[in-house]
């Protein structure tokens, strides 16, 4: 049938486009998937909704499409595994997704990762975490508290990954680029951390979340990654079972914090700042022990509710 009739409803420019019913958006995003779709009519999907944006029914169909192909890593534990999308990467600032997810499996956290490039101008996780002694998994498996895991995403789906590929040949970021950061792979327990780099989508995404009934924690990224800024607290929305938990929300602190960050932005100097941090020669920043906090509690929040609603 192709998915012309869905981008003339869509392609209308800001104001007119047409918005797409759950149902949908989830048979585009099969066909998407199915890596099938000529590649016009995929560049100008990818176009026609970077400029429209995507609503929440729009995310929960394509979110129900990729869960029809999507490949699971079990968690068997109460305590949720920690789930951080890396997508985006650092170009001014250290990548420190890394180093959240080494000190929450320190705390016990269950922590999987999951990402990949989709451009080259940029350091990602996928650059640094295997001089942390984390390899790329290359088969699903269960995740165990302490531990971190990688996933490509090319492991988690095929079609997924080719759909953030596009970003090579049109410059601009499209709709898997926002599916990713709501992509929850785990089967059991879990705790999304959901990031955003502008306003806008934030309002979009805490719906979505809503809606899937997620235990989670919404914050301004930085660069996009779902970790603090070093130099200031941003705010943070904390879900339990899609309910707005307000004793765990944090506002924004506008007064930036000294942090001596590196003056180069490349695997080696970021490698480096990391190591400082982990082994103490440097301070952790206090953002990210302000989210390493929050994310402790919540994640205690969220097993008592687990436990609470589960089936007698």
């Amino acid at each position: 049938m192709g998915i012309a009739h869905y981008i003339r409803e869509i392609g209308r420019g800001k104001q007119g486009a047409k918005h797409l019913t759950r149902e949908q958006a989830c048979d585009l995003m099969l066909q998407v998937l199915k890596t099938s779709v000529e590649p016009v009519a995929l560049g100008a999907f990818c176009v026609a909704m970077r400029i429209k944006g995507e609503t929440a029914d729009e995310m929960l169909g394509f979110l129900d499409a990729i869960h029809t192909q999507l490949t699971f890593f079990k968690n068997t534990h109460a305590k949720p595994v920690v789930v951080l999308p890396s997508y985006n990467g650092s170009r001014r600032l250290p990548l420190l997704t890394p180093l959240l997810a080494k000190l929450l499996a320190q705390q016990g956290h269950g922590v999987l990762i999951h990402g990949c490039q989709s451009e080259d101008a940029r350091v990602t996780s996928e650059d640094l975490l295997p001089a942390l002694g984390i390899q790329p998994a290359s088969q699903t498996s269960a995740i165990e508290p302490g531990e971190v895991v990688f996933v490509p995403t090319a492991l988690l789906s095929q079609g997924l990954w080719s759909l953030l590929q596009v970003r090579r040949q049109t410059g601009l970021r499209n709709s898997g680029h926002s599916l990713v950061k709501l992509l929850n792979p785990v089967a059991g327990p879990s705790l999304q951390v959901a990031s955003y780099t502008h306003p806008e989508y934030a309002i979009s995404m805490q719906e979505t979340l809503q809606r899937m009934h997620a235990h989670a924690m919404l914050l301004r990224g930085t660069e996009g990654e779902p970790v603090a800024d070093p130099r200031k607290t941003p705010s943070m929305r904390c879900l339990v079972s899609g309910e707005m938990s307000p004793e765990f929300h944090i506002e924004a602190d506008v007064q930036h914090q000294t942090v001596d960050l590196p003056t180069g932005m490349d695997t080696r100097q970021s490698m480096q700042f990391m190591n400082d941090l982990l082994s103490g020669k440097l301070a952790i920043p206090p953002s990210l022990l302000v989210q390493i906090d929050v994310i402790n509690r919540l994640s205690l929040a969220c097993t008592q509710e687990t436990s609470r609603t589960k089936p007698k």
